[in-house]
Formats: C-alpha cells, structure tokens, sequence
C-alpha cells in the first residue's frame, strides 16, 4: 500500500542532539579528544575575558564550530552560522540544543578577534599535542619541515607603489593616469590597470588591501602571487604536525620558520630534520648543528656545492628521512583543499596565520580517531 505524502509534524520532540549521532561517528572520538584540550586551556580563556558585563560566546563552542568550518570546507562563517541553525551535527558538536538560537554572524566574527589577541590557536594545538595518548604516537627524535604559499585575499591591482604619488605620477611607464582612474571609479570600482613597463617589487609596491601580502613565487616559470608562507613541523612516525607558524613570503622565510620553530621545542634531545633542496644553505646546516640537529636535508648540487657531505648521507637514516618528509606535503594538501586554506579569508599576517595554525590543529584531529583506535 502506497503511503500518502502527508507532513506530521509534532509539537513537541522529545529526541536529543545526542541521540540523533551514531555512536559509531568520527566526531565522537574527535570531540572527545577537543573536550579535554579546551578543559586544559580554561585557565587561559579566564584571562581573556572580563569578570562582569554580558557573556559572550563560550569560548569552547566558538573553537568548536571553527573546527567544524575547517572539517566540513565551509566558505565562511556566514555560512557556518547557517548550517548551524539547521544541521543537528554540528549542534550537538558545537554543544548547543535543538531549539537554542543561533548567534549572528557579526557578534560570531567579533568574538573570534578575542581569541586572536590570545594566541588560542596554538595553544589549542599545543594542548592536543601534549595528551598523554597522543604523546605515545609522536616520534621524539626524528622530523620534517616544509614551507607553502598562502594565497592572500589580495588582488594584482592593489599591489601599488609605497609613495603617496601612487601609480599615476609616471604616465610614460604604460600606467593608467590618476584622473583616470578617478574618473573610472564611480562607475567601475574594478577599473583595468595596465601593468605593462611597471617594474613591481615587494621593496617599491605593498598592497592596499592587505598590506602584509607579498609578492612572491616559489620556481621558475610560475606566475608571482601576493601570498603568504605557511610553515609546519611534523614528526615523521605518523605525520602529525607539531608546529605550525606563519610569516611573510620571502626567499629566506622557510629556513627562518624552521629555527624558530626547532627554537621552541622544551626538552629537546638530539634529532634529525629532514627538508628539501631549499634547506640545503650552509648557514642554514651549520646553525642546525649548533642546536645540536642533524641535517637530513636533500643535497642541491645544481650548479653548486651542497652543504650535506658525506658524514650524513652514508648513514641509512639519511635516505629514510628523505622519503618520509614528502609526507608533509600530505598536510598542505589537506588544508589547502579540505582546509580552505589554498586562499585565505582573512587579511593581515595575524588573522592568516592564527587560522593556518588552527587548520593544522584540524588536520591532527581528522587523523587521530584512526591512529588510535590502530595503536
């Protein structure tokens, strides 16, 4: 018998959020792992907030539903806030009940700035590192590093010469004049700007829109984008990040973020690192063995005399640093693509940077229900 499309909908429901996740779902286990990583860092989060006034968004649901952002590749956190209102999984993760409203998407991104000032991106991945069942998948003697662009959220037309003339001082350079472009940007706010003869350097020009952007390109061959540069420490026994920093895109930015974050290790012993050929300085290799590191670095011999000699490439180790770090690029892809991150949302080196460390924290959590549910 043919069932009749009728609409039953009762006045009351007396079902939970909890109820309606299977218990056999990935977000369990990751919540589980979030919950106690939120508890460690309640402390901070005391810190941040005033003892009288209003309250705001709990800072532990706030941490959650940007995870859930980077989880699900949700576009932006108008949208978040939309799914949220409809989607009973992202309800019961973020901790809210069936029939509690939903924050607007203004007061959400105000309340976001907060954790900023704290640096609550790492150390909510510091926190989650540091779990003692997390502790016995890491690797303590052997790690990668590698550095990746960032696309800023930054067009070619606003990157502008520095002076206050701006681009119409020079009309023989093949630049479009200043009366123009005014004349154009009441009808066109996206006017063409002819960059032909324009020499156009990160020392002359800076970007309007995002003035932290700079313009870089990592090979030959490839068009030069206004980006930044995302740079990860992963322990080679699982891959798991460790570290995440962001700087400015420049020729020496990779060697500099990996010192830094070498720097920050407590209680290291001596390690091995394994990078690729743009590692291979020999300032570079002769500060890391200063901080007592091995240099697993690929050799560079283009053209050039590579810093790693024998007395590191004869040992086995060597070679199986070198295939383990490709492992690394496993991390960018996830955060460009699943992550979001291949174009940033944001604009200025500290929102990018405190969201490429959060997005590196999602990236552990997506693989921990599995690595230790095998351990």
């Amino acid at each position: 018998m043919r069932g009749g499309d009728e609409r039953s909908e009762g006045l009351f429901s007396y079902v939970s959020c909890e109820a309606r996740v299977p218990a056999n779902h990935a977000l369990r286990a990751i919540r589980a792992i979030v919950d106690e990583a939120l508890e460690v860092l309640s402390a901070d989060f005391d810190g941040l907030y005033s003892r009288i006034g209003r309250p705001s968004i709990p800072p532990e649901k706030l941490l959650r539903a940007l995870l859930l952002q980077a989880f699900y590749s949700i576009r932006s956190e108008r949208q978040l806030m939309e799914q949220m209102d409809y989607n009973l999984l992202f309800r019961w993760f973020v901790g809210l009940a069936m029939d509690a409203p939903i924050w607007d998407v203004t007061v959400f991104t105000k309340n976001r700035e907060r954790l900023l000032s704290g640096d609550v991106a790492a150390k909510l991945l510091s926190a989650i590192i540091n779990q003692p069942r997390v502790q016995a998948l890491l690797s303590d003697d052997h790690f990668s590093v590698d550095g990746t662009l960032i696309e800023a959220w930054a067009s070619a037309k606003s990157f502008r010469p520095k002076d206050e003339g701006g681009p119409g001082d020079d009309d023989d350079a093949g630049l479009a004049s200043s009366r123009s472009e005014q004349a154009a940007a009441p009808t066109d706010r996206n006017a063409e700007r002819d960059f032909r003869g324009e020499k156009r350097s990160n020392t002359t020009h800076a970007s309007t829109t995002d003035p932290d952007a700079r313009l870089f390109k990592k090979a030959r061959g490839q068009a030069a984008k206004l980006c930044h540069m995302g740079h990860v420490l992963m322990e080679n026994r699982n891959g798991l990040v460790v570290d995440a920093i962001l700087t400015h895109a420049t020729g020496t930015a990779e060697r500099e973020a990996a010192l830094t974050m070498l720097g920050r290790m407590e209680g290291r012993h001596r390690i091995t690192l394994g990078a690729d050929k743009n590692y291979d300085t020999a300032a570079f290799v002769t500060a890391l063995r200063e901080m007592e590191v091995t240099p697993h670095v690929a050799q560079n011999n283009t053209n050039r005399r590579s810093a790693i000699d024998r007395r590191t490439t004869r040992h086995p180790g060597y070679g199986l640093s070198q295939k383990i770090r490709k492992r690394i690029e496993e991390v960018f892809g996830w955060t460009k693509t699943c992550g979001t991150m291949r174009k940033t949302r944001h604009r200025g080196q500290d929102r990018v940077g405190w969201s490429f460390t959060l997005t590196a924290a999602a990236y552990n959590l997506i693989r921990l229900p599995k690595l230790l549910a095998a351990a």
